[in-house]
């Protein structure tokens, strides 16, 4: 199939950017980073500088490959990353608007590389949890409710990959960081740190300039790991108890 692309082209955080538009072939077997790498095949072929996009274990798994596509983060596939989209998703002749995951939080470094490091700073701010470190302790030793894991589970299946703060219109972290704070939060093993842990997390939030939740919902339905906004809930009731003096 032939597809005409859009793409965003920007040398440098001080650069303006522009769209750039080229033609490529691809088939419907081909995953939208393996796309790219046509294209980029083409373009150096061609002695033009290729296109510069994000990527690691092409799996689902690292969350490096966050692009916008079409206006939708990851793409138009619900629970997909653009890694694991494929071309047949797309018809012959299609028009296609890449862009980076734009947001105030994360300058774009190059084409449709951003700079995300604001998420790792949110996750030191969460510090580590007070565990014994030696011999490990038998899997059963700590009895926990198997519909608590079950939440600290999908919680932790966070990939940190941006889409949350890029589809929401106030490019809010809330989801990001309720993920974070509940899959250490909702297990015993977290709950000594929690306090602190969610004061820290929440601050340097807000100090990486990632705005407020308004709770709209777009988060939740572009995250590819289906992140439930239930956590923000969680975050906010944490929030006010530590800051107000409740339930650690």
């Amino acid at each position: 199939m032939k597809l005409n692309l859009k793409i965003w082209r920007q040398k440098n955080s001080n650069d303006k950017g522009h769209y750039e538009a080229h033609s490529v072939e691809a088939t419907g077997d081909m995953s939208f980073l393996e796309m790219m790498d046509v294209l980029n095949e083409q373009l150096i072929n061609d002695k033009k500088e290729p296109v510069a996009f994000e990527h690691d274990c092409r799996e689902g798994i690292c969350g490096s490959c966050n692009m916008v596509i079409n206006g939708q983060p990851h793409g138009p596939q619900s629970g997909t990353t653009t890694c694991q989209l494929h071309m047949r998703h797309f018809k012959d002749g299609d028009d296609i608007v890449i862009e980076p995951a734009r947001a105030a939080a994360f300058p774009v470094i190059k084409d449709l590389v951003v700079d995300r490091s604001s998420f790792d700073d949110i996750i030191q701010a969460g510090g580590y949890i007070s565990v014994n470190t030696g011999q490990a302790p038998d899997g059963n030793s700590i009895p926990i409710e198997k519909d608590m894991a079950m939440q600290a589970f999908d919680a932790a299946t966070c990939i940190g990959c941006g889409a949350c703060v890029a589809a929401c219109p106030n490019g809010s972290a809330m989801l990001f960081t309720s993920a974070k704070v509940a899959h250490l939060g909702l297990l015993p093993q977290g709950k000594v740190e929690h306090t602190r842990r969610v004061q820290s997390m929440v601050a340097t939030m807000d100090k990486e300039g990632f705005g407020m939740c308004s709770n709209i919902g777009a988060c939740e339905a572009e995250c590819p790991k289906g992140i439930s906004i239930e956590n923000i809930a969680m975050l906010n009731r944490s929030y006010i108890a530590s800051v107000f003096g409740g339930q650690k």
